[in-house]
Parts: C-alpha cells; structure tokens; sequence
C-alpha cells in the first residue's frame, strides 16, 4: 500500500492529539501564541470586515478572538472533525454558536464561492498545506477584491540569541514535553520539522507575489518566533 499524503496523515495527526491540542499549544509557547493571536486581530479590527473565513481554523481558537471586532460573520474550516467537535463545543460555552460556525473543509478545496469573504485568516496552519500554492490560491479566490489575507505562522529568529533558544526549545523540548502530554510520539516531532521547512520571511513574500496578492508585509513578532504575513487581493 502507498503511504498515506500529507494531508491525510495531519488529518489523523490532529485527529488523535486534538483532546490536549489546546493545553500543549499554550504551554508549550508560555502562552505567548494568545498574544500573537490578538496581535493578528488588533490589525485585523482596523479594516472593519463583516465577513470572516479563518481557515484551518483547529478547535477554534482565532475565531472566537475575532469575534470581539463584531464581524457579522465567521466561519472556520478544518480538516481534523476532532479537533472542531472540541471547537464546536467551546462555541456553546461562550455563548457564540450563532456567530461562528465550524465546517469540515479542505484548505486546497474551499467550499465557497468566489468573492465573499472581506477577510481570511489562518494560525498556524499553512505549513500543513500539502500543496502551499494551491491553498494560497484559494484563499485568494475566495476574499473580495481589496480584501485582507492575515497568517500568522512560525518563522525562522536569525539573531543571536534567539535563533540559538529557540532551536535548542524546538528540537528536544517541544518533541519531549509533546510525546508527554499528547502521548503521540510523532505529532510534536513534526511540529519544528514543519517550522524548518517553511519558507517564511522574505521567501514567503515572494510567493505571496507570485501568487498576485498585494501590498503584501511581515509583521516580525518576538524577535522572529513567528510573524504575521498581510496580503490584500
């Protein structure tokens, strides 16, 4: 039998880690993932959008922080069911199951129509495109015209000594404490595997304009840990 694709393999990865998904993500960047989330949608308020896609959009996390701008409108689409069933649930908790609706979807197939969406989002999950041009071309298909793209992505630090911390944490720490917690032994090794195979910074921009989204920029967040990466069609 062939091995199963990227996609399906983080799929069933999500899938099987999703009932400590929100707990690791927290811990393991001590918390500092909450303020860059509420980084994304500061900048996000100022373009005033009543209509929402936040795309591998996990347990929800993003989506619930958008809807503190009062968007008319959120949908978050994910591939892992597990993972939204737990989103679904902390919808009716907070009380915004009638503003933020969860859907299975596939990144690289976006069940919408072109145009209609003032603005999409995505956490951390762009890495985990098995096809990253393909899904960068749907998101775009789908925002309208002068809408606004926001990623916010694990990058790469280059200084000193950042860059050293953080490959130290990222190589033995995330794999260790993750295998841990979450019991699944290749989850939290894939994770700074994915990280280190991502082209951010410049190298992500450029795809970006190729791509033919514009104005496009990064927002370099704890000296490069990660960024926010804007885009507008």
């Amino acid at each position: 039998m062939s091995e199963p694709s990227k996609k399906e393999q983080v799929r069933v990865m999500f899938d099987d880690i999703s009932h400590r998904y929100d707990f690791l993500n927290h811990f393991l960047s001590l918390g500092i993932d909450k303020i860059w989330r509420r980084k994304l949608v500061r900048i996000l308020s100022s373009h005033n959008p009543s209509s929402v896609l936040d795309v591998a959009t996990g347990t929800g996390d993003l989506a619930i922080q958008i809807s503190s701008i009062k968007p008319k409108k959120i949908i978050g689409i994910d591939i892992s069911e597990k993972m939204l069933e737990i989103g679904r649930q902390k919808l009716i908790e907070k009380g915004l199951d009638q503003l933020i609706t969860l859907k299975t979807a596939d990144a690289e197939k976006i069940p919408f129509s072109d145009n209609c969406f003032d603005a999409i989002t995505v956490a951390f999950g762009v890495r985990n495109y098995e096809n990253l041009e393909l899904g960068l071309t749907e998101m775009g298909r789908v925002l309208r015209p002068k809408g606004i793209m926001l990623i916010l992505e694990f990058s790469h630090p280059a200084s000193f000594p950042m860059k050293q911390f953080y490959g130290l944490y990222s190589r033995y720490v995330i794999p260790l404490m993750g295998r841990m917690i979450s019991g699944n032994s290749k989850a939290y090794t894939y994770l700074p595997e994915s990280v280190a195979a991502f082209p951010s910074g410049r190298n992500f921009i450029e795809i970006l304009d190729k791509l033919g989204f514009k104005n496009t920029r990064q927002v370099v967040l704890s000296m490069g840990i990660a960024s926010i990466y804007l885009a507008e069609k």
